[in-house]
């Protein structure tokens, strides 16, 4: 048995050696900026610029999103905002799906995403909402999420002509499903983290739809009128 001295003393003469950092940790971090970079792109004045449409900024709600940029620039411009908008949730995931990343990294760097295109560091931390480049990163992390959830989604706004409350309910709709997918198997636990994360964002993004949908002051939409507030 050794003393308690000893013991003492060898510890204190073991040579320091200093914990190795995890390895995936950078990787990770620099696929999350990436996400964030790639989120903030504001395909609505990217668009307007390119083709000499209108700035979706100086129409309804000053979003660079999708139905903004339909308000300010009709059906056409708009669409291709709004695939190009999916299309800038659904790469980043994708990438770091494809070179190994696991799902926790892959949920982070959906979040990132969202938080890009709400808060784009390109537009002073302004931007649109995140639904559309949410959906891309859920369609990458689970897409039966954003098949089942869709019906939720434009059928709120067939019914109410609000999208802000579409978006909000379908959003909600879309965390309940991939709750149900991870109980069912589909997908680890951990995915939750992304489904959980891109909620709280895109609520936080309708703060202002919220309040004046509960004071009834919210702008209703009509696909066929560019113009409408």
């Amino acid at each position: 048995m050794v003393p308690r001295s000893s013991a003492a003393t060898a510890a204190r003469e073991r040579p320091y050696t200093p914990r190795r950092m995890d390895p995936r940790l950078v990787p990770g971090a620099v696929l999350m900026v990436v996400g964030y970079l790639s989120g903030s792109l504001p395909m609505g004045v990217i668009v307007a610029r390119l083709s000499g449409g209108r700035d979706p900024r100086t129409v309804g709600s000053g979003r660079t999103g999708g139905t903004n940029a339909l308000r300010a620039m009709g059906p056409g411009r708009g669409l291709a905002v709004g695939v190009l908008d999916i299309a800038k949730g659904a790469v980043p995931v994708l990438v770091a799906k494809l070179v190994g990343a696991d799902d926790l990294v892959q949920a982070l760097v959906g979040i990132a995403t969202v938080l890009g295109a709400a808060r784009s560091v390109f537009l002073r931390f302004h931007g649109g909402r995140g639904v559309a480049t949410a959906i891309g990163a859920m369609a990458v992390i689970q897409p039966l999420v954003v098949i089942l959830s869709a019906p939720v989604f434009f059928g709120v706004i067939w019914l109410s002509r609000y999208v802000s409350l579409g978006s909000l309910v379908g959003s909600a709709a879309a965390a309940g499903v991939l709750a149900l997918m991870v109980v069912a198997g589909f997908n680890p636990p951990v995915v939750m983290v992304y489904g959980i994360g891109a909620v709280v964002l895109i609520w936080i993004a309708h703060a202002d739809n919220i309040d004046r949908l509960l004071h009834g002051q919210e702008r209703k939409f009509d696909f066929f009128d560019r113009h409408a507030a």
